[in-house]
C-alpha cells in the first residue's frame, strides 16, 4: 500500500527519504535517517526495527547488502517485509518479500532507491525512479525527492485507492536530528499537502529558524 524512495546527494552526503501511502501516519513508521551514516524505509508488513536496527549496523561501517542480509536473517517474517537501504557510500540493497501483496516490487542503483506494494504496476516506479534522474542535480534533495512522489502519485500509486492519504519526507543534516522531517498524517490527496508543506520550509523565515539549531550544544552519546 506504499511507495518510497530513498536516496543519497553525493555533492553533500546528505540522505532523504519520501513515502507516501492510503494508510495512517506513515511518517511515523517507514522513514529512518541518521547523519552521515544513511536511511532506511521499512514498509509492507512494516517493522520499524529494520529501521532502527538497519541504521544501527549502517554506523558500524558494514555496507548495505551486508546490513540487508544481517536484517532477513533474523526476521521470521521476511516474506511478508519491504524495506530498502542505503549506506555512507551511497551502496543500495532492497527486498520485497514473496508474500507483498502484487504488484510491488522495487529498482535500485547507486545514491537511489524505490520500492512499492499494492501498486497499480511498476510503471510507478519507473516514473518515480525517471523523475528523481531528470531533475535538476543542483535542486535541493527535498525538491527532487517531492517530484519523484509527484510522479508516482501521477502514475497511479496505490493500486487500491485514486490518491495517497499520507505522505512523508525526510532529510538528513548535519545534526543528529534530520534537517527536515515533514509529514501529513491523513488527508486526501496527501502528496500535494506535502508538496505544499515543503514550499513552506522553504521560505525564508522557516530556513532562518531552522539554521538557529546549529547554535545548540551538542551533548555526548553514551556507547556501551
Amino acid at each position: 500500500m506504499t511507495f518510497s524512495i530513498v536516496a543519497r546527494d553525493p555533492s553533500n552526503g546528505r540522505f532523504g527519504v519520501a513515502v507516501a501511502t492510503c494508510h495512517l501516519a506513515v511518517g511515523s513508521t517507514v522513514p529512518h535517517i541518521r547523519s552521515g551514516v544513511g536511511a532506511v524505509a521499512t514498509q509492507a508488513h512494516t517493522n520499524p526495527y529494520l529501521g532502527i536496527c538497519g541504521l544501527e549496523r549502517l554506523e558500524q561501517s558494514a555496507d548495505a547488502d551486508v546490513v540487508l542480509a544481517s536484517l532477513l536473517a533474523e526476521d521470521p517474517l521476511r516474506v511478508r517485509r519491504q524495506f530498502h537501504l542505503i549506506d555512507a557510500q551511497g551502496r543500495t540493497a532492497c527486498w520485497t518479500g514473496v508474500s507483498c501483496e502484487p504488484w510491488a516490487g522495487h529498482r535500485h542503483q547507486m545514491n537511489l532507491s524505490v520500492a512499492g506494494n499494492y501498486l497499480v504496476g511498476e510503471a510507478v516506479l519507473i516514473a518515480m525512479e525517471q523523475a528523481f534522474l531528470a531533475s535538476d542535480p543542483c535542486w535541493k534533495l527535498g525538491r527532487r525527492l517531492m517530484a519523484a512522489l509527484m510522479a508516482g502519485e501521477a502514475a497511479g500509486g496505490d493500486g487500491r485507492s485514486p490518491f495517497s492519504t499520507s505522505a512523508a519526507l525526510q532529510i538528513s543534516g548535519e545534526a543528529a536530528f534530520p534537517l527536515l522531517d515533514l509529514r501529513v498524517d491523513f488527508r486526501d490527496s496527501a502528496v500535494i499537502e506535502l508538496m505544499n508543506v515543503y514550499e513552506r520550509s522553504q521560505e525564508l523565515w522557516a530556513q532562518q529558524w531552522r539554521d538557529s539549531f546549529a547554535d545548540l550544544p551538542q551533548l555526548n552519546r553514551l556507547v556501551a
